[in-house]
């Protein structure tokens, strides 16, 4: 079986290296354009396409799939992707976190199957990991799917589950599900290579969608309750990192916990904030322990390192 490969970031690049691994032939791999990252904003291949590159796959990396854009440049990339899958020889796409919505003229031209990061029909969209974390699901998972026009609407080829452990965030939650992917995928092929899989529809019941994660939602309100925040906290973790404001300086928050115990204080004031404690705010309901903090151009440090050179004590944050 023959594969081109669709993906971008690390979750897409593990599944890649499963497949590779597996022994499939990938006679094309589509990703993103390079992207401005880092301090310098120079120009980062996304991991994908570093594996790829680093294993002899052709890449192709066009600014869209959609032949009918409106942009010229965005149409003839389009339609240059087009014609390259039409020349080449493959029995099905997989994708998985790929950033460009897959028009029917891809769609059309062999078999689609997709990765996806949660069990649908739950968080169908483009952050399940965050929002899994954020809502407090006890349970994600991971989806193999083919693709249709719909958003992650497709019939399921397979499902596994596996907990959320009150301590992960989208970091550790991430390479779990990626690890996972990776497995299910190409476990996925085999059975359909021998024709013993079956396609079910996913449920009409139970459909959210998983938005994509802006920074605007990065700042953390302490009138809301502590286990609330805990959660944002940790799904925000890496990206975009939650902060608050303290007397007009973003702190950025990467770990914290809830405690039962409220306090009359007003929301955002520090209760107490030493080696032993962490960094205890109240909040709207309980009170929020925070373990590990960043000050701006610094390193992310335990609370009682970044006490030493940040005292909090008698403050509020806003």
């Amino acid at each position: 079986m023959k594969i081109v490969f669709a993906g971008t970031p690390e979750f897409a690049a593990v599944a890649l290296q499963c497949l590779h691994e597996a022994g499939y032939e990938i006679p094309l791999v589509l990703t993103q354009p390079d992207r401005p990252a880092g301090r310098g904003m120079h120009l980062h291949a996304s991991a994908v396409k570093q594996y790829a590159l680093a294993h002899g796959m052709p890449v192709l990396q066009p600014l869209s799939l959609r032949i009918d854009s409106k942009d010229p440049q965005r149409a003839a990339e389009a339609r240059a992707a087009y014609e390259r899958l039409l020349a080449t020889d493959y029995d099905i796409m997989v994708v998985a976190a790929y950033g460009l919505i897959l028009p029917p003229s891809i769609l059309n031209l062999q078999p689609c199957i997709n990765i996806h990061a949660s069990i649908l029909p739950r968080w169908r969209g483009a952050a399940p990991i965050h929002r899994a974390i954020e809502s407090g699901d006890a349970e994600t998972g991971v989806t193999i799917m083919e693709m249709e026009e719909g958003l992650d609407t497709g019939p399921m080829l397979a499902i596994e589950r596996i907990a959320i452990d009150p301590d992960d965030n989208t970091a550790s939650l991430h390479d779990k599900l990626a690890a996972l992917g990776g497995r299910m995928i190409v476990d996925a092929l085999r059975r359909v290579a021998e024709g013993n899989v079956k396609a079910i529809a996913q449920p009409e019941e139970g459909v959210t969608y998983a938005a994509k994660i802006s920074k605007e939602e990065a700042a953390l309100d302490f009138s809301l309750p502590a286990v609330e925040l805990s959660r944002k906290i940790r799904a925000f973790n890496p990206f975009p990192g939650a902060h608050a404001v303290l007397n007009g300086i973003a702190i950025k928050l990467w770990a914290a916990e809830p405690i039962a115990a409220g306090s009359e204080a007003l929301p955002g004031t520090v209760l107490a904030c030493d080696a032993k404690n962490g960094v205890v705010v109240a909040c709207g309901h309980g009170s929020l322990r925070i373990t590990e903090l960043q000050k701006p151009g610094g390193k992310r440090l335990p609370a009682a390192e970044f006490l030493k050179s940040f005292p909090l004590d008698e403050q509020t944050f806003d």
